[in-house]
């Protein structure tokens, strides 16, 4: 069986099938599906799926690219929401320089803040993190997010900051682009980095693997996600599909 780490079920582009996809996610051996939040509307619609589908799980947050709409006011409601059964996670929350929709220290504030929350609802983080490496390693150094508990999301950087990721207790996760042609950096971490410290996802309805690149993304195309990080560490892709499942059940402490 497969877990989907994270998949954006909540999306317009799922409104006309959405039942459809979750039926093919489970006719292609997918076990369970976490669909984060990227804001408060977002985590809201995500909270509902996971109570409208058994196999659906939720995170709630803010996403960099939203959190200059955030106030006091929003953590509260997230901290609300916290309280519904099926939450597992704060996020996906943490810092995007590549398109800074919203300034700079804005991100900063906030990514900290939830961060906060997290510890005080007792909730691991899924990290958003695209041309901040640096200083997303050293906030969540910082905050000891190895004992919170944290995945970094459709991980994007080096065989050794993965490394130091795993030294320091955080998770990686793999989505679409291992399977691009020109993924040799992502590729080389789903070679390198141990079983024990992978999580696989889709990012649907964003990054569709190969062969499907091109058209709308959905959780049962995690299996090509799996497929290639067995290729990529030359074992059955049924050890992958068990492993990544124990650990994101672990992190996300779902029994």
């Amino acid at each position: 069986m497969l877990f989907d780490s994270h998949a954006h079920l909540d999306d317009g582009r799922f409104d006309k099938d959405r039942d459809n996809v979750i039926k093919r996610a489970k006719q292609n051996n997918i076990q369970y599906i976490l669909n984060p939040g990227a804001d408060l509307n977002t985590s809201i619609r995500a909270v509902n799926l996971s109570e409208k589908y058994d196999m659906v799980y939720a995170a709630v947050g803010v996403h960099p690219h939203e959190v200059k709409d955030m106030d006091e006011d929003t953590i509260e409601i997230l901290k609300a929401l916290t309280n519904r059964k099926k939450v597992v996670a704060i996020g996906e929350i943490g810092l995007d320089f590549y398109y800074d929709h919203s300034p700079r220290d804005i991100q900063r504030e906030w990514f900290r803040k939830q961060i906060d929350l997290a510890k005080e609802v007792n909730l691991p983080i899924i990290i958003h993190d695209r041309d901040a490496h640096g200083e997303v390693f050293d906030t969540l150094k910082k905050h000891d997010a190895g004992s919170l508990g944290c995945v970094m999301h459709c991980y994007s950087g080096s065989v050794e900051m993965a490394r130091e990721y795993v030294k320091m207790g955080v998770y990686i996760s793999l989505a679409g682009p291992v399977t691009f042609k020109n993924a040799r950096k992502t590729y080389e971490v789903a070679k390198e980095i141990p079983l024990e410290w992978l999580l696989i996802e889709t990012d649907s309805p964003y990054l569709t693997p190969v062969p499907h690149r091109g058209k709308r993304n959905e959780p049962a195309y995690v299996r090509f996600v799996a497929q290639k990080v067995a290729e990529a560490k030359q074992i059955p892709v049924e050890e992958v599909a068990h492993q990544t499942t124990l650990n994101t059940k672990k992190l996300f402490k779902i029994n």
